[in-house]
């Protein structure tokens, strides 16, 4: 027997809905949420539609930093997302950010693919990966053992060390792929060091872009994606609401296992639309 709504968030229908009705602004996971690789998940578009349709906004809030906003953008483009929607906010974008603040004249060693370092030079951080001030890794998907010298090499130094993001591993149509969080244990298994600072989620620094993107105030936010690790405690430790799909890297098993707990769980978005009134 399928699982209701009701059935797993142990709630009645209009306790959904109550919950559901204070939320302004979705903030969306991209990879294992609304699409799969190059496949956009069944009900993703009609969601939007019903958002629209009740008032609220959607920001799209990725910690894949192998790939710019404006890649993002066209691929939305390419699913048929209207350009009302196609808001995009990147980890990569928000570590950028915060390094121009905390490293001024500063310059980066940039572990990272070409369409980030491009992403990096649009923004103005200065990348010099010879001579740096500061360690900077992403999800590198261009990555080769000279790269993995070379940052262990800074690391080990004693340079200032950022990361994009944890995750382990990013969702794709057939399996994952090692994420970020394989490349933080490779740099920790030679050098000893782990980052001082995570940009994305579920840490601080992607949230402060995020609540001065959209303006509003944590409890008028939720956090929707398929991660417990990163999107659900994203939710959980900053005041939002936190709602989990199940279309991506979660299994039931780890939603039950798991200390991170999200306070609405769906099959996928378009699963919460029968919840969504006007606001």
């Amino acid at each position: 027997m399928n699982k209701t709504p009701e059935m797993v968030n142990g709630m009645s229908t209009e306790q959904i809905k109550a919950m559901l009705a204070k939320i302004k602004c979705f903030m969306l996971d991209m990879d294992g949420t609304f699409y799969l690789g190059n496949q956009i998940l069944e009900g993703s578009l009609d969601f939007l539609d019903a958002c629209e349709a009740t008032g609220r906004s959607v920001l799209f809030l990725t910690n894949n930093s192998s790939k710019s906003a404006d890649f993002y953008e066209k691929k939305l483009e390419r699913m048929n997302v209207r350009p009302v929607f196609r808001n995009i906010l990147t980890s990569g974008q928000a570590a950028a950010r915060y390094c121009k603040a905390a490293f001024p004249g500063k310059k980066a060693f940039l572990l990272g693919n070409h369409i980030l370092k491009a992403e990096m030079d649009k923004m103005g951080l200065e990348v010099d990966n010879e001579n740096p001030d500061y360690v900077l890794i992403a999800y590198d998907t261009e990555l080769d053992y000279a790269k993995m010298t070379a940052v262990c090499d800074f690391v080990r130094a004693g340079l200032p060390y950022i990361a994009t993001h944890p995750d382990y591993n990013c969702p794709t149509e057939t399996g994952f792929a090692p994420d970020i969080g394989a490349i933080i244990a490779f740099i920790k298994a030679s050098t000893g060091r782990e980052p001082e600072l995570i940009i994305g989620k579920p840490y601080s620094g992607i949230v402060k872009d995020a609540l001065q993107v959209t303006g509003l105030q944590p409890d008028e936010l939720a956090m929707c994606g398929d991660r417990l690790y990163t999107d659900i405690a994203t939710g959980v430790n900053f005041g939002m609401t936190s709602i989990l799909v199940m279309s991506g890297e979660t299994t039931w098993e780890d939603r039950e296992k798991s200390e991170i707990k999200p306070h609405l769980t769906f099959d996928r978005l378009s699963a919460m639309i029968p919840y969504l009134e006007k606001i």
